[in-house]
């Protein structure tokens, strides 16, 4: 049985009773709505017409105001629903601009209200909830059970919990509600509340000891929720953080004394994953002082989740480029070479020198492979041939030149370029012929038109080699390139060569702090081939 009333702004007591819905049981809500809507219309204006004029307010007992004229709306124009909270706030009607309300239930149970105004325009919404404590507690004593779950097995001390009421959940509580109660997707009361950001309600929940460390069914805790979360906050002192005056992560605070690290662990992803994906700068923080392993991976299933199969922390922070983030890993110990695709191939492709830098002064290695799409050469050199800058600093701190001059098609003709998307799978190859070659990348459309500075740039970090046909080929397409090619002739000046021999001798560590040495200047700048910087 469904029923609705209407009932007249500036009036008391204008409630009409419609007959039961059972009639239209078939119908939709939206159905139903609109029914309701204008069988509360023409209800209204009957009500109304034995006074002469239904269209004037006087007769609908309506207060002189609304005689004024109302604020222009479009017919057509539809209201956009607030975003997030569980709850959110209602738009304000404004009763002066309301010629009648409506208010029904719909075929699903759903109470329902209906705005018209004096333009002819109607706005339908649901009924603003109330959380009042003096009618549940009016239930529980007539018998209603105080752990009874829906369908989707959430039970009261959920819904208080994810609508931030303290009072509705202290009541619950004091009549035997189950304080970890789980919802058919695992969901907690203390989750629930975490992902809403209801600062107080985790509190009180902590305080009444709730177990923060029962995952929901995708695995993760409340900490991971509120890590990747965040929360505005009061100063963190108050639960025992050592940062002061910083947001959005008080909730986290609270967690982390009430968190299982083992059980964190189990859950194959750390809260700092979360936090670096996010950008939760304040919050990874708080949970790297707070001991929280810099170098936790995630899990095998949960890095297939992501093409790249990323698996460290760190590598969140270095796809976000964001360097603060970056330099907090990197400063607390993370592990610059643990994940697939190291970090700094991403820092190299997206030319960002200060990252490549960070990375590479805390051990990232500078000859990283791809190992699914095999090459000849270092990876780093390839992501970052267009950034002469970059390709220089990285060998300068020990990059693997030669590598890109030991073409095994040498002096003889090149077959034409294939592009394999999935060598991985091509066994009728020879990993010889498989592996890319570097004239073959340089050949690219991308990389041809730089051919001469790049191959200009690497020969200064190598003794003598043999121009392949196809890089000779390039030197030759251009006559401002021939200076180029003359300089891979052998034999190679002595004092290249030289250099080369110090720098093998000395190690990147030490040259790093070859300054420092009591050389005269000019030497120093030859053995970290400065002589030419300015032309980058």
């Amino acid at each position: 049985m469904a029923a609705a009333h209407v009932s007249m702004p500036g009036t008391t007591g204008t409630n009409l009773e419609f007959a039961d819905y059972s009639l239209y049981s078939n119908l939709s809500d939206d159905e139903l709505m609109q029914l309701a809507i204008e069988r509360s219309i023409a209800d209204a204006r009957s009500s109304g017409s034995g006074s002469g004029n239904s269209n004037n307010p006087a007769a609908m007992n309506i207060p002189a105001a609304p005689r004024q004229a109302p604020p222009p709306h479009h017919p057509q124009q539809q209201l956009e629903p607030a975003a997030c909270p569980a709850n959110p706030p209602r738009e304000t009607i404004d009763p002066q601009g309301v010629c009648l309300v409506s208010h029904f239930v719909t075929g699903s149970g759903k109470r329902m209200v209906a705005y018209r105004r004096y333009d002819g325009t109607t706005q339908v919404e649901p009924e603003p909830e109330e959380n009042n404590v003096e009618i549940s507690e009016m239930l529980v004593k007539a018998g209603a059970k105080i752990n009874m779950p829906n369908i989707y097995g959430i039970t009261p001390i959920f819904v208080a919990a994810q609508s931030g009421k303290v009072d509705a959940l202290r009541m619950l509580l004091k009549n035997g509600a189950d304080l970890n109660s789980q919802a058919a997707d695992g969901a907690t009361a203390l989750y629930e509340a975490c992902k809403n950001g209801h600062e107080d309600v985790v509190e009180f929940l902590l305080s009444q000891n709730a177990d923060a460390n029962k995952p929901g069914k995708s695995g993760l805790m409340p900490i991971h929720i509120a890590a990747q979360r965040g929360n505005d906050g009061k100063d963190l002192i108050t639960y025992g953080c050592t940062r002061k005056n910083a947001s959005e992560t008080n909730i986290v605070c609270m967690l982390i004394p009430a968190t299982s690290k083992a059980r964190v662990r189990r859950s194959g992803i750390s809260p700092i994953h979360l936090a670096a994906e996010r950008n939760r700068n304040d919050i990874l923080e708080v949970l790297i002082e707070a001991g929280f392993d810099v170098n936790a991976t995630l899990s095998e299933d949960r890095s297939m989740m992501y093409e790249d199969r990323r698996s460290s922390a760190l590598y969140f922070a270095v796809m976000n480029n964001n360097i603060d983030a970056t330099t907090m890993l990197l400063e607390a110990g993370a592990n610059p070479n643990l994940d697939t695709f190291n970090p700094l191939l991403v820092a190299l492709r997206q030319g960002c020198i200060q990252t490549v830098n960070l990375l590479v002064e805390h051990g990232a290695n500078v000859n990283a492979y791809i190992p699914t799409h095999p090459t000849a050469f270092p990876a780093t050199v390839m992501f970052c041939m267009k950034y002469l800058t970059l390709l220089k600093y990285l060998m300068d701190n020990g990059c693997d030149a030669w590598s890109c001059f030991n073409c095994v098609y040498g002096s003889n003709p090149h077959p034409p370029i294939k592009i394999r998307r999935n060598v991985r799978y091509d066994t009728d190859e020879t990993m010889e012929k498989t592996c890319v070659q570097f004239c073959e990348v340089i050949s690219t459309e991308s990389f041809s038109h730089w051919a001469g500075p790049i191959i200009d740039v690497l020969l200064d970090y190598v003794g003598h080699v043999k121009l392949c046909a196809r890089l000779i080929e390039h030197l030759d397409s251009y006559h401002k390139w021939q200076g180029i090619k003359e300089k891979s002739m052998p034999p190679r000046p002595l004092m290249q060569l030289c250099r080369l021999k110090i720098r093998k001798l000395l190690g990147i560590k030490r040259l790093k702090k070859i300054s420092k040495l009591p050389l005269p200047p000019r030497l120093i700048k030859f053995l970290n081939h400065q002589e030419r910087e300015q032309e980058f």
